[in-house]
């Protein structure tokens, strides 16, 4: 890999305005219960490389461990911190080497796939043992694939963190929240000019504003059990105080300020697959090493001190 194009992989996108545009998602073929895709839900066929840090891939770790997945998908966990040559595979805590290609950096499965291929090398992605190449880099098809697809292959009474009769409540709220939460605080944090920076500022206040009346009335987003749109929110959430508030200057308020969003991240974090796949190590080092143009020093602040445990009493509803 040339330098010119590591630096393009490694690089944070900006349009002539100085605001963040993320690139498009292109390897985007889909698993399905029956093999119509050609890419059928069966055991021990697919393989999940994940990095711990971002919060995209987060999602599909929480909901693979919702629903029992374990030893249906495999999966591998790259190191955090990611250099010019992208995200790599080597031994160290919560991270290992490839074992299903033995792949020294994604960018391999991504160039195993498409040798011409010119996007990103992104997180999380699926391997398919049986076609040798990536299946799909689509994050967001990732989780409704396991959720709706894998069904005979769930634990024994699994969430629906999908549930048919909630879906178009839940596209809504998932619509919203990505544009101005999961990934405003990138718009705000890879901003270029002061102008960009704000708008992103002020829409992602606006939002968990609105986030926090909506969660005084009830104790999940949509319906009264986790679904899909909590898992969304959550890995947002899960980084916030430790890097967003600071290093991408999302600092009007904390987590912590909000009653209601506090109590419910905390209430999550409880939960089977949400705070037991929560690697404040790895976010912290990938953020603040990797992001060169925001943390030149690439120090690792050592704080914040939070409590994640619940709170004294059950969360109140007014």
């Amino acid at each position: 890999m040339t330098t010119s194009t590591s630096v393009s992989q490694f690089a944070a996108k900006t349009n002539v305005d100085g605001a963040f545009v993320r690139q498009a998602y292109t390897i985007r073929d889909r698993i399905t219960a029956d093999g119509s895709s050609g890419f059928p839900a069966e055991p021990g066929r697919y393989h999940l490389y994940v990095s711990l840090a971002c919060p995209w891939a987060h999602r599909s770790v929480i909901v693979r461990r919702l629903l029992g997945l374990e030893d249906v998908v495999s999966m591998s966990v790259v190191d955090p911190i990611r250099d010019e040559r992208g995200w790599a595979f080597r031994d160290g805590p919560g991270y290992s080497i490839d074992p299903v290609n033995g792949f020294h950096f994604l960018s391999e499965a991504y160039l195993a796939t498409d040798p011409d291929y010119t996007g990103r090398y992104t997180v999380p992605c699926i391997w398919d043992r049986v076609g040798n190449r990536l299946v799909t880099n689509n994050y967001p098809d990732i989780t409704i694939d396991f959720e709706t697809q894998f069904t005979a292959y769930q634990r024994t009474d699994p969430p629906d963190l999908y549930p048919i009769e909630l879906r178009d409540e839940i596209d809504f709220v998932n619509a919203v929240v990505y544009e101005d939460v999961n990934n405003g605080v990138y718009k705000a944090g890879f901003a270029t000019t002061q102008q960009s920076y704000e708008e992103a500022f002020d829409a992602l206040f606006v939002r968990l504003d609105w986030l926090e009346e909506r969660l005084s009335r009830q104790r999940f987003l949509v319906g009264d059990e986790v679904t899909e749109a909590d898992v969304r929110l959550f890995t947002t959430l899960a980084r916030f105080d430790a890097v967003y508030y600071g290093h991408f200057k999302c600092n009007l308020r904390r987590l912590v300020d909000y009653p209601n969003l506090w109590a419910y991240a905390r209430d999550l974090y409880q939960h089977l697959g949400f705070g037991d796949t929560v690697s404040f190590d790895h976010i912290k080092r990938h953020y603040y090493c990797t992001h060169g143009q925001i943390n030149p020093t690439r120090i690792v602040p050592k704080g914040p001190a939070i409590d994640w445990s619940p709170g004294p009493q059950p969360r109140s509803l007014s």
